[in-house]
């Protein structure tokens, strides 16, 4: 008997596959096989799916065993003894397979949320787009606390698992809300003077389903394209251009959620049913965490080796504790500058910015030194590595704020521009009566980011490149400043857009009443396009733009807090939307102007709000441009401008504006 037999299934596009999954044993005497039959397409030719077919006996449970005990001494990373197994592309299926039903998962559910809470919660507008930005901001912030745990104690895969059934039970609670009429207000009509509103106890269930998204948000977000990268051999060729590829489908993945979930998903909740349409995705995030635990015994688990935050903290106690000392002037020749031979972090440079941080490892009669020559005490005393690595993440700061009024333009494409949607004609064409749900159209920004991508790429890099003599054309510096550029250019279409649209609604005929109040205008809903298509372009720029920056500009260690540290930016700036659309209502209700922000948009002036951000997004570049142009690339200990710096043949670096 075989009891363990693995088998590659070569797969073509739209091809239907069946995975058979098989629970674990109820006793050690007897066992009981239950099975679950998923069927998906795949939508990639030349991809191999990994089918397993596991045929359990009584020693069943101790070939597991057996094969549990070897994937934790060849498979863990960090085993002093053994080198790890990397198995690269084949538990690839697990991995991408995971990454795409989880995020079809989540992002199916939460694409249309806003429509959800003014339709079937019935909110107001500014309640929804406050709960809609605070949830964003939350679910973006605690990455930051999952990559602590993950770098800490857990692991990166204990992380995965435990986070995505949370976000599978989350799922699951916001199903059984729009499933059962206990669990949400009675429906409003478009001709009541007054709607029903949640009880506390229909919110509280929200509001657990919610938070249990951020939780599993908290855990995915910043371990998934890590623990993706950790199954190659960093040190080979192959391992090399095996992260590159998985780059390329982790991003592909991300994309192609995207447009199904703001396509498919939600037609199916806008037209067909809220409970079938948030049973999909549901199901999806099941098959998620079925594909992660299947390959539990392939993966590469490095196991938690402490968090780099303790360093960053240790340099700035041991400054403080010394911060009555002088630094010396030869710097270079008189700090403590031991490397531990364990560091998987790149040796730095001393650099003079920041030269406070010196002062922890400045060594004094009495700090102790190991035999290793290590610091005995490493909060009184920190090596110059140490203090570099943190000038390298203080450095990064004032870049990555210059990322939260950015992503005050994102979200309000994602909230009034639904908004928008919905007091506008989204008929396909005028002879046809299939409408174009709300928040479908911001499938318009997924649309010109995956167009953009490969022409900037192929085309417009080369040509760069030939001129600057850079690698990738530009600087990341001035990539991510053409993003800034975008972004608040396209609030100025929309603002433009809107004042056509309430000028339509109200000198034209209407084409009804829309369901939370207010004429529709006759204007077409693809005059959103422009704001939505700029918006994707600003992505493309900005967005890559940042994760390259993050990543290469973090020290080596530090990559999972690097993405995470990415999302916080998000996070704030979700905060920052929320409490913008809070102000500005509240103050403009008691102007003489009227309500910027009401109700029905056709007695606003969301245009002027749009206006307010274009200008904060303005503001915002003048300041980037002042952080880019003292800011001093990772490994560069020259005073110049190193990021905007164009290499001379032969010469030093010539410094160029962004």
């Amino acid at each position: 008997m075989t009891p363990l037999k693995f088998s590659f299934l070569p797969l073509h596009p739209l091809q239907t596959l069946s995975v058979l999954c098989l629970c674990l044993c109820q006793s050690q005497s007897q066992c009981q096989r239950q099975c679950l039959f998923f069927f998906f397409p795949f939508l990639r030719q030349h991809f191999y799916f990994l089918s397993i077919i596991v045929e359990y006996s009584e020693q069943g449970r101790g070939l597991l065993a057996m094969e549990e005990e070897r994937a934790q001494t060849n498979g863990l990373a960090d085993h002093e003894d053994q080198q790890p197994v990397y198995r690269g592309l084949k538990v690839m299926p697990f991995i991408i397979g995971n990454e795409t039903f989880e995020k079809l998962g989540t992002i199916g559910t939460l694409s249309n949320l806003t429509v959800y809470l003014t339709e079937v919660f019935n909110m107001k507008n500014v309640s929804a787009a406050t709960l809609i930005n605070v949830f964003n901001g939350t679910s973006n912030m605690a990455p930051l606390v999952g990559a602590y745990l993950s770098d800490t104690y857990f692991g990166r895969f204990k992380t995965l698992g435990f986070a995505s059934v949370s976000s599978l039970l989350g799922l699951i609670s916001i199903t059984l809300t729009a499933t059962f009429s206990a669990l949400h207000p009675p429906q409003c009509s478009a001709q009541s003077t007054a709607c029903v509103g949640p009880t506390s106890g229909q919110l509280a269930f929200l509001f657990v389903g919610l938070g249990l998204l951020v939780i599993g948000a908290g855990g995915i977000r910043p371990c998934n394209f890590a623990f993706g990268a950790d199954q190659f051999d960093p040190s080979t060729e192959s391992g090399q251009r095996g992260v590159d590829s998985f780059f390329n489908w982790y991003y592909f993945t991300l994309t192609f959620a995207l447009m199904v979930s703001a396509t498919l998903i939600v037609y199916v909740q806008s037209n067909v049913s809220w409970s079938i349409g948030f049973a999909i995705p549901t199901g999806l995030m099941l098959l998620s965490c079925v594909l992660l635990f299947l390959g539990s015994g392939l993966y590469v688990k490095v196991r938690p080796d402490g968090s780099p935050l303790t360093s960053l903290a240790q340099v700035l106690v041991a400054a403080v504790r010394k911060r009555q000392l002088t630094v010396p002037d030869q710097s270079t020749v008189s700090l403590f500058n031991h490397v531990s031979k364990k560091s998987t972090n790149s040796k730095l440079p001393y650099t003079d910015q920041f030269r406070f941080l010196d002062k922890s490892a400045v060594l004094m009669p009495v700090d102790r030194i190991n035999i290793d020559g290590s610091a005995s005490n490493s909060w009184r005393l920190c090596s110059v590595q140490q203090v570099e690595e943190m000038k390298c993440v203080l450095r990064v700061i004032p870049i990555w704020a210059s990322a939260i009024i950015y992503h005050l333009a994102n979200a309000q494409n994602h909230t009034y521009g639904i908004f928008q949607a919905l007091q506008l004609d989204r008929r396909l064409s005028r002879s046809t009566d299939f409408k174009i749900p709300a928040a479908s159209y911001t499938v318009f920004t997924s649309l010109s980011l995956t167009l953009w991508v490969p022409v900037y790429d192929r085309i417009l890099v080369p040509g760069l490149r030939r001129v600057t003599g850079k690698e990738g054309g530009i600087t990341v510096l001035q990539r991510i400043g053409v993003g800034l550029v975008l972004s608040f250019l396209s609030m100025i279409v929309a603002g433009l857009v809107e004042e056509r649209r309430r000028s339509d609604a109200l000198t034209k005929p209407s084409l009804g009443v829309a369901s939370k109040g207010g004429a529709i205008s006759s204007m077409s809903g693809f005059w959103l396009v422009p704001q939505l298509a700029i918006g994707g372009l600003s992505e493309a720029f900005i967005l890559i733009g940042l994760v390259e920056f993050y990543y290469k500009q973090f020290p080596e260690n530090m990559r999972s807090i690097a993405g995470a540290f990415s999302s916080t930016a998000n996070a704030l700036s979700s905060y920052l939307s929320g409490f913008l659309v809070s102000t500005v209502h509240h103050i403009t209700l008691r102007s003489s102007s009227g309500d910027w922000l009401p109700e029905d948009l056709n007695k606003g002036k969301l245009d002027y709000f749009y206006y307010l951000i274009a200008a904060l997004g303005a503001l915002n570049f003048g300041y980037f441009l002042v952080c880019a142009s003292w800011y001093r690339y990772k490994g560069d200990s020259s005073g110049g401008i190193v990021e905007l710096a164009l290499e001379e043949a032969g010469g030093g670096p010539e410094k160029q504006s962004v």
